[in-house]
């Protein structure tokens, strides 16, 4: 991944994370690693903890960011939310996933769109 691949990245996640905490979730963690991945935001909204999926884009060119969010990507995410589940001692917490698709426009700045309850796993 290029240098500026990551630094778009990193200012997505930074923008998604401004835009959930002022939605009144905590972050409770960014970029949370695990043997099957990162999760790039957890954080607990109300009752629940809540895994986020950020996808960052600069312009519509490539279509819509958080389609990217592929059945395989989901099913990764559900065994990086298990694992921190079970390592933060959670496992009866409600879950939810969600994801955040940031768009940078030249002409009018960053849009962040919020889908929560995106998908929900088959547990």
């Amino acid at each position: 991944m290029t240098h500026a691949r990551q630094a778009l990245g990193l200012e997505g996640e930074t923008r998604a994370c401004q835009a959930v905490e002022a939605r009144g979730y905590r972050v409770l963690a960014r970029r949370y690693r695990t043997r099957h991945g990162e999760i790039d935001i957890v954080a607990r909204h109300e009752s629940a903890i809540v895994f986020v999926e950020v996808k960052t884009r600069r312009g519509g060119a490539f279509g819509d960011p958080a389609a990217a969010v592929t059945w395989q990507k989901q099913r990764r995410l559900v065994a990086m939310a298990s694992d921190y589940l079970a390592r933060h001692r959670l496992e009866r917490c409600a879950v939810r996933f969600d994801v955040v698709s940031v768009e940078f426009h030249a002409d009018r700045g960053p849009v962040v769109t919020i889908i929560p309850d995106a998908f929900r796993p088959g547990w």
